[in-house]
């Protein structure tokens, strides 16, 4: 007589092996609910983005700093064109920090703003984005400027967000 709680020999199917078995659904706990309102926030988003997209231009600026070496004197000694680069690097890298900073901050309050007030996460939310950010951010040249950076950035915004959306 077979044991009730043996395991099937080899070779022989069971019911409870045809089926998947299906893993019980995981609420979230109260931290987890607490962190995403955190997150859902669009000041903390809009900061957080801020922050990301200095340190990024930091480093660009770095390294494009680096790479930007006009032609130096040949009276310069070695020191001095170390110097002179590492001053170009600086204040390239701190222009570019306050660029981005300033660009992710717009950007991301921008779309998280749009976002809540349409109740939709799609791609409209990022060409207005878009649009807000490279106008605000060409400003200074005027009305056709403006114009023009709002289509620029907006187009921009839309390619790589159909870039990533295909890549996901």
């Amino acid at each position: 007589m077979a044991d009730a709680n043996a395991e099937p020999a080899a070779g022989s199917s069971s019911s409870n092996e045809s089926g998947t078995q299906i893993e019980p659904i995981r609420m979230p706990t109260i931290e987890e609910i607490r962190a995403q309102e955190v997150w859902n926030n669009c000041a903390v988003k809009s900061v957080a983005s801020g922050v990301m997209g200095g340190g990024l231009g930091l480093m660009m600026g770095l390294f494009l700093g680096a790479l930007d070496n006009p032609i130096t004197n040949d009276t310069m000694t070695g020191r001095q064109q170390f110097v002179f680069t590492a001053k170009q690097m600086g204040s390239r890298s701190w222009s570019s920090c306050k660029t981005f900073a300033v660009m992710g901050l717009v950007f991301s309050a921008a779309e998280c703003i749009i976002e809540k007030a349409r109740a939709k996460h799609d791609t409209t939310n990022t060409a207005f984005a878009g649009c807000v950010t490279g106008g605000s951010m060409s400003a200074r040249g005027g009305p056709k400027a403006a114009c023009i950076g709002c289509a620029g950035f907006a187009t921009f915004s839309v390619l790589i967000e159909k870039f990533f959306d295909r890549h996901t």
